[in-house]
């Protein structure tokens, strides 16, 4: 008798499941939902390459600052040099005039080809995989 009754909730308990499962079925459209996967993993690598593009240029700008800096210790060494200390002597401008008499300086520091290259590379990369993307 005791396994007659356990044998009939667990009976009703399966068919109970069952129920669920198919309304849940009913409910969730799988194709719809591998579209929607698909359309979200796409807008996902689409933030990655974004992401990876603005990080490279955040990274570039700070390398140029680094290199702007180190090129005017530079500068200011080989002016001491050349004045044998006599420049750190000489009183500074005042403000108002060293802000209106600064010239742009003649020459700019520029990335090597080989930098350039791996550049082109990396951008022409990012575009195809973007385009892939839009496809």
């Amino acid at each position: 008798m005791k396994n007659q009754l356990a044998t009939l909730r667990v009976a009703g308990s399966l068919q109970k499941s069952t129920e669920v499962m198919q309304a849940m079925q009913n409910l969730v459209r799988y194709p719809e939902l591998a579209g929607i996967m698909r359309d979200m993993s796409k807008e996902m690598m689409k933030a990655g390459i974004i992401e990876e593009m603005l990080d490279e240029t955040m990274d570039s700008l700070e390398e140029t600052e680094e290199m702007e800096e180190e090129a005017a210790k530079e500068v200011d060494k080989v002016l001491w040099e050349i004045t044998d200390g006599k420049l750190g002597e000489a009183p500074l401008p005042p403000e108002g005039i060293a802000a209106e008499k600064q010239d742009v300086p003649a020459a700019t520091v520029t990335a090597s080809e080989d930098e350039a290259g791996e550049e082109e590379e990396e951008l022409q990369e990012m575009q195809s995989r973007l385009a892939s993307l839009r496809s």
